[in-house]
Parts: C-alpha cells; structure tokens; sequence
C-alpha cells in the first residue's frame, strides 16, 4: 500500500485518486490497523428445527435445545451460500452540503465503495440502488468483476439533486428485493420520521437485516454559524431565508436532538445498527461498526 496515504482523514483522502484507488486504500488499510482479516466465512440462514432421527448426522443436533428439553432437534438451514447485500445510497441534493469539509455525498460515496471493495473481496454478491424522490440506478447483487465493476462506475458518474423521499423509496423497494439481504443505507436520513418508521416495519417484516449510516456533515450537529446568515434549501433551490443564528440555534438543537433520539430508537426497537457518521469520521470506523455489527448477528444466528 503506499505510504504516507491520510486514512485518518476523509477529506485529504479524497483527492488521492479515484472511487476504486480510494476503496482499496480503506479497505487495506483499516486490514492492516487490525492485523487481522474480516474476510470470512459465508452465510447460514436458520429455518427451523425438526425432530432427530437415526442416521442424522450429530453435529446438526442442537444441543442448546436438548439442554431446554431433554429431547433431540436437528437444526436446518437455507443451502449455504455467500452474503447477499445491497448498498441503499441517497442521492437527494440535501447530501451534497459540506461547509468546512468534504459533501456528505462525496463521503457517502466513497464509503459505499469500500463496502463494494470489502464485499466483493469476500465474494459476497453486491448490489447498488441509486435515489432521490425515486430510484434512479439499481443493479442487482453480483459476485463477478463486471458486477464490481457496474456499481463502480455508478458511484463514480453519480451526483446529488432532487429532493428525498426516503419513506417511498423504501416502501416501494422492498417488495421487488426477491430474497432476505443486508441492507446497507448511506443517507442523512433526513425524511418524516413516522414515514420512516414505517418503511423500517417494512424490512423487518421481510427479514432484511439493516444498517444505517447516517451521514452528517459537523455544522449539521454543531450548529456554529454566529454571524445573520442566509439558509437555502439544497433540494427546493429558490428557498432562502435569511435569519440570526443566534436566535436559531437553540430551537434547531432541541430539534436536532429529538430527531436523533427518535432515530436512535426507532432502529433499537428494530434491532438494527445505527450508525451516525460526521463527515470528519475515519472511514475505518464505519468499516468496524460494518464488522462488528455482522460479528454480532452471525453469533446471534448460530446461537439460535
């Protein structure tokens, strides 16, 4: 890996080449940090148990319910296979803010594409969906280079406009998802949050596991500005207004913060990761929220 390279640092890494040089760099260098590998393993989908039988193989015998019981269940599985993921990114123009550091777009995309990097690495199938208020690019999950090569390319060509409708996007991606996947969502995750609840339902309900990552850029959670400032949306471009921040600030922080507790809870009553990332964050963060999250649903998975 070449020396010297900023991982610490999203925003001075970002101009050290392309989406893919990028993705290899974060990848090999959050690797070589934990002096281990994450690539491991495929995954196992529990069905259900069934009673044992003779001629059964005894390492199938789940000794956790014998322990409850006194009685002997097989446990079945789904045929083994490779994950299966898709990479949820926001492309709405609220994503392309970013004050003093780089657009929370221009970091969302660079984390998509290490998980493309890390997954495909694993041989995991990988797949992208692209939105704002609608779905603008989706590929399927793939193994293959050309696969790798699809998604690539997508983050590399796309750019922030529109308004969001995360709800929508959600609610109506959800029935065409054809098998249980994980879901990766890079995104502000700035929407109604009852409609959000209720597109969460929705992939709980399906049996999806879901990570969110929302990204944020600091004056977003900081709310610094001292000085009569003039606010303009990103997504409806014509609104302006122009207020003092000192009479703001304290309104847009409780606000901030109850919408932050709301989605906070609302992922912990789903039992789904949540992760809030700053645009000054290390991308190896996120990478180990990625692998500590998967380390814990694969040892819930198999304590079943």
């Amino acid at each position: 890996m070449a020396k010297d390279v900023p991982l610490h640092d999203p925003s001075a890494l970002a101009k050290f080449g392309n989406l893919g040089v990028i993705a290899k760099l974060i990848v090999e260098g959050y690797m070589i940090g934990q002096h281990k590998s994450p690539f491991k393993g495929t995954s196992v989908e529990f069905v259900e148990h069934r009673q044992y039988y003779p001629g059964d193989e005894i390492r199938h015998i789940d000794w956790r319910a014998y322990g409850k019981t006194g009685k002997y269940y097989i446990k079945e599985y789904e045929e083994e296979t490779n994950l299966r993921a898709y990479l949820f990114l926001d492309c709405s123009g609220s994503m392309s803010y970013g004050e003093s550091t780089l657009s929370k777009f221009a970091y969302a995309k660079q984390l998509a594409a290490a998980f493309t990097f890390l997954l495909h690495a694993q041989r995991d199938a990988i797949g992208l969906l692209t939105f704002d208020e609608k779905i603008r690019e989706r590929i399927e999950p793939g193994t293959s280079q050309k696969s790798f090569q699809q998604v690539m390319k997508v983050l590399e060509d796309c750019k922030p406009a529109g308004e969001t409708s995360l709800g929508n996007i959600f609610s109506s991606a959800i029935p065409t998802l054809k098998r249980r996947s994980l879901i990766i969502i890079l995104s502000d995750l700035f929407d109604n949050i009852d409609t959000l609840k209720q597109a969460v339902q929705l992939f709980k309900r399906n049996r999806h596991e879901v990570m969110l990552f929302q990204i944020l850029a600091p004056e977003e959670e900081e709310f610094p500005f001292s000085k009569p400032t003039q606010f303009r949306s990103l997504e409806q471009t014509r609104d302006r207004i122009l207020v003092d921040p000192h009479r703001l600030r304290s309104i847009y922080l409780t606000q901030f913060a109850e919408f932050q507790k709301s989605l906070t809870e609302l992922c912990g009553h789903s039992r789904y990761d949540f992760a809030s990332m700053k645009t000054t964050t290390p991308y190896g963060e996120a990478l180990g929220n990625y692998l500590d999250a998967r380390t814990r649903f694969s040892s819930h998975a198999s304590a079943r």
